[in-house]
C-alpha cells in the first residue's frame, strides 16, 4: 500500500477528533442530531457510497422497487449516525447504565456454550451497531476478544482502539492472529469476527449470498474446526420500539468441519438476520467485488 501522507493523516484526524468530543459532551438529542448532519456530509460529499449501495440492493433484491431501495439507503445512513453517537458516548457508557443504550437477548446461548468449555466464536457483521455489540458484551457478560483490521489513519486507529478497549475488550490484529485466536479459545474466551467482507483467492471461496456468488473469507469456518468452539451468530440490532438497540445472540449454529460447507452455513445465517433488518446493514461497501473468473466487474 502507498504510503499516506502526513498532513493527510493529521486532517483527518482532527477532523474525525473533534466531531467525536462535540457528539461524546452534547446533550443525546443534540448529539443525534450533529450525526445526522455528520452523515448527510458524508453521504453528499463522496457520492459513491450511495451508488454502491444502490447497485448492491439492486443486486441482491432485486424484487425491491427502486424507491424501497432508496429508502434503504436512507436508513443505512440513520444507522451510521446512531453508531457515531454511541460511539462518541462509550466513555460514559457503564455496567450501571449500560441498560439505557441496549439489552440481551439470547445470552442463555453464550453461557451454554462457557460451559461446555470450548470457546465460543461470536460470527457478526457490520450490521446494527458492531462497535456497542463488543462493548456491551464486556460490560455485561465479560471482556472478549476481537479481531479489528487496523484503519489507513494511524491516529484515527489510535483513537478508535483506545475507546474500543475501555470496557477490557482485547483487540487482535493481523501479526499472528491466528495463533491468538486459537490461544484465546483454548482458555474458553470468546472472540468476535465480521464475516461480512468482500475476500479475495486464496483466502476465500465462491459462495451464495442473496442468489449471487460472493467471495467470503474460510478463515471463520477454519477456527472452528480446528478449535471445536461453539459459533453464535451475534448482533446489536436497533429497535424503534424500545429506543435503544438489543444484543441478540441466535442459537449456535452446527458445524460440520466441512470449510465450503461450514462458510455457506454463516453466510446464509447472516443473509437471513440482514433480510430482517435491512437498513441496518452496511450495504455502501463493495461486498461482491470478487469475481469469478471470467466475470466482468460489478463497481
Amino acid at each position: 500500500m502507498r504510503r499516506r501522507p502526513l498532513v493527510r493523516n493529521l486532517v483527518e484526524y482532527c477532523l474525525a477528533a473533534t466531531a467525536l468530543k462535540s457528539l461524546q459532551f452534547a446533550p443525546l438529542p443534540v448529539a443525534h442530531a450533529l450525526a445526522r448532519s455528520y452523515v448527510r456530509l458524508l453521504d453528499r460529499g463522496i457520492p459513491r457510497l450511495r451508488k454502491v449501495a444502490r447497485t448492491n440492493l439492486a443486486l441482491a433484491l432485486p424484487e425491491l422497487t427502486p424507491a424501497r431501495h432508496a429508502e434503504i439507503v436512507d436508513g443505512v445512513f440513520r444507522s451510521i449516525a446512531r453508531i457515531l453517537v454511541t460511539f462518541a458516548k462509550l466513555p460514559h457508557i457503564r455496567k450501571g447504565n449500560v441498560d439505557r443504550w441496549i439489552r440481551l437477548e439470547g445470552g442463555e446461548h453464550f453461557q451454554a456454550a462457557l460451559r461446555a468449555g470450548r470457546g465460543v466464536l461470536f460470527a457478526t457483521a457490520h450490521l446494527g451497531n458492531w462497535e456497542l455489540s463488543a462493548f456491551a458484551h464486556a460490560l455485561m457478560s465479560g471482556p472478549m476478544n476481537v479481531v479489528v483490521r487496523p484503519l489507513d489513519n494511524p491516529y484515527i486507529d489510535s483513537l478508535v482502539e483506545r475507546r474500543r478497549a475501555l470496557a477490557g475488550n482485547r483487540p487482535i490484529g493481523k501479526k499472528d492472529f491466528a495463533r491468538a485466536i486459537l490461544k484465546a479459545l483454548a482458555a474458553n474466551e470468546a472472540v468476535g469476527i465480521l464475516i461480512d467482507q468482500n475476500a479475495s483467492p486464496p483466502e476465500g471461496i465462491f459462495v451464495d449470498f442473496f442468489g449471487v456468488k460472493a467471495c467470503a473469507g474460510t478463515g471463520f469456518a477454519k477456527f472452528a474446526a480446528h478449535s471445536g468452539a461453539a459459533v453464535i451468530p451475534g448482533f446489536a440490532l436497533w429497535s424503534d420500539r424500545e429506543g435503544r438497540y438489543v444484543l441478540r445472540f441466535d442459537a449456535p449454529l452446527a458445524m460440520t468441519g466441512d470449510i465450503t460447507k461450514d462458510t455457506q452455513t454463516l453466510q446464509s445465517k447472516l443473509e437471513e438476520i440482514i433480510r430482517q433488518y435491512p437498513d441496518q446493514w452496511l450495504w455502501i461497501h463493495r461486498r461482491w467485488k470478487t469475481r469469478p473468473e471470467g466475470e466482468t466487474a460489478i463497481y
